[in-house]
């Protein structure tokens, strides 16, 4: 009941936000300032602008809020979704969450270029809970002791502070500078929350922790240089992921790096690849750093929005694991949505907790995921079916090689 009542709280505060008399016009539904919206240095138009500093499509839709005041132009971004759970087998589980975030970024000129300030935040340890939401066959992160497996972990309540500041050398160059208290470093494409192609789902990816789980970084910093159409950056960041107390800040030294370069050769298409070393990442196995690198190609074609993205950890003196993931939306006029997603992670025994398998086990494990999501007033409502898919020696452990899992779920998000 606590959950429901927070939930209902949360959601009418994010409904209050809405644009007022003179401040707003609405184009091609979602919100834009009266006066057009200033490109970023060289040009390069705001709708590239992902989680981070990494780059989405440009043609990408941008569901924000925007206005101007003082010198500033502010945006206000924010996701709220009431989630009933089912996650069917031995190792699954039934959970009623509000998943949830919320942003507000301003934008100002500064020192011949421009800064963008930004606060990111969720409500989930409250909505969702310290445990988190099931999901079949995912990994990572711990909670009191012992890792969290076919549960998703919370968000911190602290997703974003940063700034990022962005000046042009050149008539087809610039530079960036990303400082982050909490933030994303260069690693991975825009993370999953943050994508297009998985806007209407409101899970994560069963490969979060291979290809995009830096996305909340105690300690981050960037440089970089771009082009029209070319970005090369580096980071300097903290590598450890966020613990089991969701309110307060994770901050340690800086002991991890990264490398991304990003190619926006189109507006409908970005493609970027990345390498990190993370120094011991997990709490839990403060011996263990790991290598992270891999690939994503994002599209936006009007009406669809697609991404596939390649990830691997390299555990340094010991084993690869690689995953894959496609996902998609596709509107269908009238406010109708399909998205889906299909995954292969390749997970250690020790990823998943089974017992009395041997150290070096590892299993090859996928999921697929279809669903429908209508938008309907100030909130859309829409179901999600998944599918996983189990090898025969996880056959006991599961109940099946194909358990089942469903959601139902609400969302609000400007339009």
């Amino acid at each position: 009941m606590r959950r429901f009542m927070l939930a209902i709280v949360f959601l009418s505060i994010s409904l209050t936000v809405r644009p007022s008399g003179g401040l707003f016009a609405q184009h091609e539904g979602h919100a834009m300032p009266m006066a057009p919206m200033a490109a970023g240095p060289l040009g390069v138009p705001d709708t590239r602008a992902g989680s981070g500093t990494a780059w989405l499509p440009d043609s990408t839709a941008m569901h924000a809020l925007h206005f101007v005041t003082g010198g500033w132009t502010l945006m206000v971004h924010g996701f709220v979704a009431p989630v009933y759970d089912h996650q069917g087998g031995p190792r699954g589980d039934e959970h009623v969450s509000v998943i949830n975030w919320g942003m507000v970024s301003g934008l100002r000129p500064l020192g011949g270029g421009r800064i963008a300030v930004r606060a990111m935040a969720s409500a989930d340890p409250w909505t969702v809970g310290p445990r988190g939401y099931p999901l079949l066959l995912q990994s990572g992160e711990s909670y009191r002791g012992a890792s969290l497996v076919d549960r998703q972990h919370p968000h911190d309540l602290w997703i974003e502070l940063a700034a990022l500041w962005e000046r042009p050398l050149a008539r087809n160059l610039a530079a960036l500078l990303y400082v982050a208290a909490v933030g994303e470093p260069a690693v991975g494409p825009s993370a999953f929350l943050h994508r297009p192609s998985a806007q209407s789902d409101p899970f994560a990816p069963l490969a979060h922790h291979w290809q995009d789980a830096t996305h909340i970084s105690y300690g981050a910093l960037t440089a970089g240089l771009y082009s029209r159409s070319v970005k090369l950056e580096g980071s300097a960041f903290n590598g450890r992921e966020p613990d089991a107390r969701r309110t307060d800040f994770d901050f340690r030294g800086i002991d991890s790096y990264s490398a991304r370069a990003s190619l926006n050769a189109d507006p409908r298409w970005s493609l970027s690849a990345w390498y990190a070393y993370l120094d011991t990442p997990e709490e839990l196995h403060p011996d263990e750093s790991i290598h992270r690198y891999g690939a994503a190609v994002l599209t936006s074609q009007g009406r669809f929005n697609g991404a596939v993205v390649g990830g691997a950890n390299a555990e340094l003196g010991g084993p690869t694991t690689h995953s894959f993931l496609a996902e998609g939306d596709i509107g269908l006029g009238r406010g109708h949505h399909i998205f889906g997603r299909a995954e292969y992670v390749r997970k250690t025994a020790e990823d998943l907790v089974v017992a009395g398998a041997l150290p070096g086990d590892a299993y090859d494990i996928g999921s697929v995921v279809l669903g429908y999501l209508k938008e309907w007033g100030p909130l859309d409502v829409g179901a999600r079916g998944s599918i996983a898919l189990i090898p025969a020696p996880l056959r006991t452990e599961y109940g099946s090689r194909t358990p089942t899992g469903i959601a139902i779920f609400a969302r609000w998000r400007p339009r």
